[in-house]
């Protein structure tokens, strides 16, 4: 591999372009070498979202969710089998392998992430169907239902220097997955290895023109361009992101804007926990590990680490021993547990943060102005020592008011629960904490106390510490950010993240309106009862609205106690006359639930081998009015929502059950859930 790339091009209106002037220099981390040059002079901003708005838009919008989500599983799966180059790549930016996987393999995962989540849980339409219907009428003939629908802009994503590959892909994945086209705005320090990740992704010829747009170097006229349809989502410092919020064109245009920041993240170690428990053990490992992977430079790493008074001796010591263990050097060299900080900027940074630190605490370990390195140079490259400070009086405002962005924590004693919370607070809202503790009383105390200032809280023990991702692990399923200095926003967390590029929109009409909308059939909404059974019908022949009405069947006394015995739900209810007739909601015997959910298949099924594969769950289910021997019952089963899957010759079909009794009274209303085939079998 190249030891140097040059020029940083930019990709803008579907073709690659080179700045008009020679750029700035960007230094390799270990070594001080010049590995690249970075400008954005002369490439088009303002054309890149005009580009992304009338080209990659349209093309986004035309697919369904399961469609976007099939080549994110697609680009996941060919960045994996390209992801050496961007593990050597990374050692320029300061990472050992370690650090690279969980740059790479992390962004990687998020996309793989998201395609499971639009095959899961998001229907196969261009429309998302938000909440249950609501219903505006007494009649039943006016209906209110919130949809959610792509956003006709462009998601600007503005980016830290950390994660070079994860942080455009957490991006990227909600937003495309939304239906709405990328430009990637990387920081200007390792700006060279997201241009290799966006290289890979054209070359592998995968998404759709226009979706993924990069500059390279400063945002430019970018801002100036936004509009009210666009999103602006930012990582990085605390300070820039309230610049980036209050920019004068964000403002007017109301321009949706997410911020992730740097925050003063928190552990907290039980008081229980102490040497020789399995928690003890935990709680050191972990801060020794946020300390030191990506040399500290993680927004959720642990700076604040809130240690019982009585246990603030043993903890030091046993941290500092496994510090001492640390080897800092070359990233490319395995026996390095840590390698340099981005720049030699960024070094100067954070040891101007460590002598504030340093008025509040005395270091126990570390020495902030030398470090012995192995294979390379200390000063020539961006070289630190791991830094533990112990600051014997918590209230003290610097731990909790000064970040160094770098392998560097305060051990803090506290008193109580209630004296956690609050020293957990002063940080003024966090990413990330965490609490290694088995007693669950505490973790209660703790977390409920501390859950306002924090977006996310681990409680790490014995039992989940093989299973746990750790303190400093962002997870596709669960929000990523926090409140106050932590931005106030929240990337990731599912459908959640997908909904953040989306309009949500109240549409008020009747039932076939909203059916037509929606592509779900709604109650009061017309109904196709034919002579065909519509479990006779393929995937391909089925519509929504589809119905079958079937019966009525009696119920019997007969059928209640054989089905008791058969069973073995002997309730009283079912079994017990005069202890049924007392029963305020009963008045006597009454059939059971599931003997009707039973009967309403046996009206229903067709019985034939045909398209219908199997019948793989209810959802949904009530028992609205009770069923009492003599009751007659019918079924109404109505075609409600059809999701064909795009890598199989089958889909789901969600039916509308509802069973009423012969006064027309719904007895049980459900979803039942069934796998078609898309053609009928031959």
């Amino acid at each position: 591999m190249s030891d140097s790339v040059g020029l940083l091009r930019s990709y803008v209106q579907g073709r690659w372009q080179v700045p008009e002037d020679e750029g700035a220099p960007l230094y390799h981390a270990a070594t001080g070498a010049e590995v690249a040059r970075v400008s954005a002079t002369g490439i088009p901003a303002a054309a890149a979202l005009e580009y992304g708005r009338r080209v990659g838009g349209p093309a986004l919008r035309e697919l369904t969710f399961h469609q976007r989500g099939a080549l994110l599983k697609a680009l996941g799966s060919y960045l994996r089998e390209h992801r050496e180059g961007l593990y050597e790549r990374s050692t320029w930016t300061g990472a050992t392998r370690g650090d690279a996987k969980f740059d790479v393999d992390g962004g990687i995962g998020v996309l793989l992430g998201y395609a499971s989540k639009a095959k899961r849980e998001l229907p196969n339409d261009t429309v998302y169907t938000e909440g249950a219907v609501e219903p505006l009428g007494k009649g039943g003939s006016f209906l209110g239902q919130h949809v959610a629908t792509p956003l006709h802009g462009v998601a600007v994503q503005i980016n830290a220097f950390n994660f070079p590959v994860w942080g455009p892909l957490e991006k990227l994945a909600p937003a495309f997955l939304a239906g709405m086209p990328s430009v990637i705005k990387p920081a200007a320090p390792t700006a060279y290895l997201t241009a290799r990740l966006v290289e890979l992704i054209i070359e592998s010829g995968l998404l759709p023109d226009g979706t993924v747009q990069l500059i390279c170097g400063g945002a430019g006229e970018l801002l100036e361009q936004v509009g009210s349809q666009d999103v602006v989502s930012f990582t990085g410092s605390a300070a820039t992101a309230q610049k980036v919020r209050t920019h004068p064109t964000l403002v007017r245009n109301a321009v949706r804007f997410n911020a992730e920041a740097d925050s003063l993240n928190v552990s907290i170690l039980g008081p229980e926990s102490g040497p020789g428990t399995a928690e003890f053990d935990l709680y050191v490992r972990q801060l020794v590990t946020e300390m030191t992977v990506k040399a500290g430079q993680k927004c959720t790493a642990i700076r604040r680490a809130l240690v019982p008074e009585a246990l603030i001796e043993p903890v030091t010591e046993a941290a500092v021993e496994r510090l001492r263990d640390v080897t800092v050097g070359h990233p490319a060299d395995p026996s390095v547990g840590m390698g340099p900080l981005v720049s030699t900027e960024q070094r100067a940074e954070v040891r101007r943060s460590l002598k504030a630190l340093r008025d509040a605490g005395r270091v126990v370990h570390g020495d902030p102005e030398s470090v012995e390195v192995t294979g390379a140079d200390a000063e020539r490259g961006a070289f630190v020592s791991p830094v533990l400070l112990r600051a014997d009086h918590p209230e003290r405002a610097e731990p909790h008011e000064v970040e160094a962005f770098g392998p560097v924590a305060t051990l803090l004693p506290y008193s109580s629960a209630a004296h956690a919370v609050d020293l957990a607070a002063r940080g003024g809202g966090s990413l990330a904490g965490s609490v290694v503790t088995s007693d669950t009383d505490f973790a209660r105390e703790v977390v409920v106390g501390a859950a306002p200032w924090h977006g996310r809280l681990l409680v790490l023990d014995e039992a989940n510490a093989a299973e746990s991702t750790g303190h400093g692990s962002p997870l596709p399923a669960l929000v990523h950010g926090g409140p106050g200095r932590a931005g106030g926003g929240e990337e990731l967390g599912g459908v959640r993240g997908v909904l953040h590029y989306m309009q949500r929109t109240a549409v008020q009409a009747g039932p076939d309106v909203l059916t037509a909308v929606t592509g779900r059939w709604m109650p009061g909404a017309s109904r196709a009862v034919s002579r065909t059974h519509p479990f006779r019908k393929s995937l391909a022949q089925l519509r929504v609205g589809d119905a079958v009405v079937a019966g009525p069947r009696s119920v019997t006394a007969e059928d209640v106690a054989h089905f008791a015995e058969f069973t073995g739900d002997t309730f009283y209810a079912h079994t017990d006359e005069e202890a049924a007739a007392a029963n305020p909601l009963f008045g006597g015997i009454v059939a059971h639930g599931y003997l009707v959910v039973s009967f309403a298949a046996g009206l229903f099924v067709a019985p034939e081998p045909g398209p219908v594969l199997a019948n793989y769950g209810l959802e949904n289910l009530r028992f609205l009015t009770p069923v009492k021997p003599g009751d007659e019952l019918t079924v109404s089963l109505t075609c409600k929502q059809i999701t064909p899957r795009t890598d199989a010759d089958y889909g789901e079909v969600r039916w509308d059950t509802d069973v009423t009794n012969q006064d027309g009274d719904s007895v049980a209303k459900y979803d039942v859930l069934t796998m078609v085939a898309k053609e009928n079998p031959a």
